[in-house]
């Protein structure tokens, strides 16, 4: 019999400054348990404000499905292992998720799970 769990899927979006990067923290993430999948987007050019000045770069955007019960560890691993100054972390909680997907999601970020590192 499954276990229950009462964990919720939540999506993260995080910046990376190119593809390896993205890779690299992506691989981190699954291995650890701190995220089922991970989404790499090349291509993404983003613009904004940093130290007074407008800016603009090219990133890759990391789509990561995790969730709520593994954020605190998944914002630590981002802010100590992240090449940025301030990296981006952005949590959306989805309104719907298909039934199968659900389980698998939650099953593949159960705590407890993860391989030593």
């Amino acid at each position: 019999m499954a276990q229950e769990t009462t964990a919720e899927p939540r999506l993260v979006l995080v910046t990376a400054p190119g593809m390896e990067v993205a890779e690299a923290l992506a691989r981190r993430m699954v291995h650890a348990r701190l995220a089922a999948c991970v989404n790499l987007l090349p291509g993404v050019r983003s613009v904004f404000r940093w130290e007074g000045e407008v800016q603009a770069e090219d990133e890759a955007l990391m789509v990561v499905k995790t969730t709520d019960a593994r954020l605190e560890e998944l914002v630590m691993m981002v802010e100590e292992s992240h090449p940025y100054d301030v990296p981006e972390f952005v949590v959306l909680d989805p309104e719907a998720i298909e039934h199968g997907y659900r389980e698998w999601l939650v099953s593949e970020c159960a705590e407890g799970d993860a391989p030593a590192t």
